[in-house]
């Protein structure tokens, strides 16, 4: 009755971490912890699939040895646990504990100040229903053998976190429909008011050009006004189609760089968090354009930055719209807040340019590198 007991007081607890906040990483370093904690071992991390790259990435951890503090170390490369998930051989049904192949170089050279000790661990597969999801490791230096019961338990926790993966997953998809319903509906109503407004417009001022008894100047007039009218509905035409062709496919733009953040963890095992603030419209363009700068940045940053982490924050304020790269990298060679030569930045700059914003290039306190770039919300809001 006492394990019973303790088993339920364990699940409540992770259920509340899991249901507190709409952050995957925050929600599954919370539930770490918990994890860690409550069986008595000491560090864990947890591999994601992404669906649209079909890589994994390091999604959190918690307390990681210094040998695994190496971003290059935990990038999306092949190792016992993830193929056992990609293969079906791990199941919810067979949870157990094998070697950890990440660690094993540092393991066979007895570097236990790099290993604080860690060499297994406990591999958890993460499903929803059939659908293989991630991997959750959880490790103490001082192996010793899980129970059943803790095994079963593992089990129930990890189907927790599927359910909450899936409904960030299921939130990720509604943003994206309302998006795409939302572009149809801008299409169908500039088609169905302005078009078709600004052409009945052109086409009675050329009727009443063609009467007679007008003089040259007032011909002229509106002559320029007709070419006026059917470029604006040249314009709409463009801006109809624009949306139409973007309504089934594109993404928020939060979404997007959430997209490209798990796929450059993947390939470096750098950490990256996309905040965003506030929800704000943005024309097609500038989507495209903000979306390249982040790419850039975070090239940039995979090159040169050492970095173990990078914020990328979106930000209203103000009539303003700013996005920030911030790494905690080796930083600048010396405090510039100018756009600088090389490394991308002037390609950077003139992307911000061409939305009539700014980008500046800036030294963090305590060390690392800020890419940002700012825009006046008119000029880039729908």
């Amino acid at each position: 009755m006492d394990r019973r007991t303790r088993e339920l007081e364990i699940l409540n607890a992770i259920a509340q971490a899991l249901n507190a906040t709409n952050d995957v990483r925050a929600a599954l370093v919370g539930t770490l912890a918990l994890v860690t904690d409550l069986i008595g071992l000491r560090s864990g991390w947890v591999w994601l699939l992404d669906a649209e790259t079909n890589q994994f990435y390091s999604a959190a951890s918690y307390r990681l040895p210094p040998y695994l503090q190496e971003p290059v170390r935990m990038s999306g490369t092949w190792c016992l646990c993830t193929d056992g998930l990609r293969s079906g051989e791990l199941m919810s049904k067979n949870v157990d504990v094998i070697e950890c192949t990440r660690l094993s170089p540092a393991v066979g050279r007895r570097a236990t100040d790099l290993t604080a000790g860690l060499r297994y661990h406990a591999s958890v597969p993460l499903r929803f229903q059939d659908r293989p999801l991630g991997v959750m490791n959880v490790t103490g230096p001082s192996w010793r053998k899980l129970t059943k019961a803790e095994l079963g338990l593992l089990s129930t926790i990890a189907l927790q976190v599927g359910a909450m993966i899936e409904r960030a997953r299921l939130a990720d998809d509604e943003a994206r429909l309302a998006r795409a319903e939302e572009r149809t509906r801008l299409a169908r109503e500039l088609h169905d008011t302005l078009l078709q407004s600004l052409t009945a417009i052109a086409l009675q001022l050329e009727g009443t050009s063609k009467s007679a008894g007008l003089s040259d100047e007032v011909r002229q007039r509106l002559t320029r006004t007709i070419d006026g009218a059917r470029a604006a509905a040249q314009d709409a035409r463009r801006a109809v189609s624009d949306l139409r062709s973007a309504s089934g496919s594109s993404k928020p733009l939060a979404q997007a760089l959430g997209s490209l953040a798990r796929a450059f963890m993947s390939e470096t095992g750098v950490a990256v968090s996309v905040s965003a603030a506030e929800r704000v419209s943005l024309q097609p363009q500038a989507e495209s354009e903000i979306y390249r700068i982040v790419q850039e940045a975070l090239t940039n940053v995979g090159r040169h930055a050492r970095a173990k982490h990078v914020t990328v924050s979106l930000r209203r304020r103000k009539g303003e719209f700013s996005v920030a790269v911030a790494d905690d990298g080796i930083g600048m060679p010396a405090p510039n807040d100018t756009i600088a030569a090389g490394h991308g930045l002037q390609g950077m700059g003139e992307r911000a340019s061409l939305l009539g914003g700014r980008l500046t290039v800036g030294r963090r306190r305590g060390g690392g590198t800020t890419v940002s770039a700012t825009f006046p919300l008119e000029r880039i809001s729908r």
